[in-house]
């Protein structure tokens, strides 16, 4: 009989090397734990900004299909209202996103306008989804600085996935494995692990294309630095846009904007006109560019532009794109969901969750793992709950008060009341963290509930869609259930 044993399969990293990445996970995830997390909640909300902005506006008019001869209309009444330097996006109803949209936007200048079938514009003025997407982006800061933090969030959370993976040599084997009804830490565990395994091509994708949005801008300097020592930024970007033309302000009829968009589908006739882009309406330096969206493909890549006389100029179709260009195109798309319809949103809504669920959990593991030792951290417990539960309930009040003051300084009110539940919570000697969650979840309840009733009494009349409406309540539902579930824990914030 051989002596000879069958080897088993281990780990590819030592013990020692297991903890130190292990210690680094935790490190990097509490660093930016908070700001990773409210990236994740604002993010996971603005998939749905589309449905947002329709709930915003209840009577917004929605069209399902739309002409050539409409969208010219909708295009030449957008004129009307914007800058010379401006340039107008009309977004065509798709199987992707229902209903049809103006965007006029500058340097200077910015409205958008939902477009009814007949080609008639109406306000879409929805601060609060405009609001949201802001946090999620920038932060609220300018611009670049604030896009470069939240790209960083994008490589923080990215390390902490790779770290976390890495940190755990049977993370295979405990794929299924979740240990209910006992300690509340190891519930705490499996539910962060299983859910960060599950979940993990989603969480990666997200991860990635969001540190690439947001670094975008330093991306593009290191290439310029690199590539183009001369000429600067501008000869990168021209790597992936036209050249503008030079500049000519003379004033200029439109072209027939309908003829341009019937000769974009004649050739292309494989790709469904899906947007208008006038840059520079009603001068002699305008261009016009129509794209198209093929069926398999995830973003639009037929493009004919065409210049002020209506004349074709260029015309480029997925064949005369590199596959890196494809995938830079898609970015965006991959990051936001904004894909397939709402199944896909949805889809993204569950998964956003989770990757939230995965990001508290790990600050919950943390302090637990604190007062198991003895070394408790109360007073972070409690500033915890308010970030965990606090931020989705101060997000819930700001969008009542959009509701009743349209004109809220929405940004401020939300810093405002973020420090001060901050402050309170690290104040509050008194309030265990697992209490202060429980009460910041029953005004999350409140809210949602609040939220959902009061836009139901207003869109009924109007014929408004109650998508949201269905979501809010369920997400009710959802923390009414931790509620009568949980049980009294040291840092129950999760």
């Amino acid at each position: 009989m051989s002596n000879t044993r069958k080897k088993q399969w281990r780990w590819p990293i030592s013990p020692e090397t297991v903890r130190s990445v292990l210690s680094s996970h935790s490190i990097l995830g509490l660093a930016f734990a908070s700001v990773i997390y409210l990236v994740c909640v604002t993010g996971t909300i603005a998939v749905f900004a589309p449905d947002l902005e329709r709930w915003e506006v209840p009577a917004t008019p929605v069209a399902r299909s739309l002409s050539d001869q409409a969208a010219a209309r909708a295009i030449a009444e957008g004129a009307k209202h914007t800058p010379g330097d401006a340039a107008l996006y009309l977004n065509m109803p798709s199987t992707a996103l229902e209903g049809a949209t103006l965007v006029a936007f500058s340097p200077t200048f910015e409205r958008k306008w939902a477009v009814a079938e007949d080609g008639s514009l109406s306000d879409l003025e929805a601060v609060w989804t405009e609001f949201l997407i802001h946090l999620h982006v920038n932060l609220h800061l300018p611009r670049s600085w604030g896009e470069f933090i939240v790209g960083l969030t994008g490589v923080a959370l990215l390390s902490s996935l790779v770290s976390g993976i890495l940190a755990h040599p049977r993370v295979l084997r405990d794929a299924f494995h979740l240990r209910l009804g006992g300690s509340r830490r190891l519930q705490e565990a499996d539910l962060h692990n299983r859910l960060g395994i599950w979940a993990l091509p989603f969480h990666f994708t997200l991860a990635l294309t969001g540190a690439l949005l947001g670094l975008s801008t330093i991306i593009v300097a290191v290439l310029a630095l690199l590539l183009y020592p001369e000429g600067g930024m501008k000869k990168v970007y021209e790597l992936f846009l036209d050249a503008p033309p030079p500049v000519d302000a003379r004033a200029v009829p439109m072209p027939d904007i309908a003829a341009l968009i019937a000769e974009a589908r004649r050739q292309s006739p494989e790709a469904a006109p899906q947007n208008v882009v006038v840059e520079r309406p009603g001068r002699a330096d305008m261009r016009v560019a129509v794209h198209g969206a093929r069926p398999k493909l995830l973003v639009q890549q037929d493009e004919t532009r065409f210049d002020a006389t209506g004349k074709a100029i260029a015309q480029e179709r997925p064949e005369d794109f590199v596959a890196g260009t494809r995938i830079l195109g898609g970015i965006g798309q991959l990051h936001f969901g904004w894909y397939g319809g709402l199944p896909v949103r949805l889809a993204y809504g569950l998964l956003g969750i989770a990757l939230c669920v995965v990001t508290s959990s790990g600050v919950t593991i943390w302090l637990a793992r604190r007062r198991d030792r003895g070394r408790a951290a109360p007073q972070w417990e409690r500033i915890w709950a308010a970030v965990c539960w606090g931020q989705p309930a101060i997000l819930a009040l700001t969008a009542l008060l959009a509701w009743f003051v349209r004109a809220a300084p929405l940004p401020s009110v939300w810093l405002a009341l973020t420090v001060l539940s901050i402050l309170a919570s690290a104040l509050a000697r008194d309030v265990p963290g697992a209490s202060l969650s429980r009460i910041w979840r029953w005004v999350l309840a409140v809210l949602l509930v609040a939220l959902a009733l009061l836009h139901g009494a207003v869109a009924l009349p109007k014929g408004g869609s109650l998508l949201m409406d269905g979501l809010l309540l369920a997400g009710a539902l959802g923390v009414l259930a931790m509620q009568l579930r949980s049980r009294a824990a040291p840092i129950s914030v999760t």
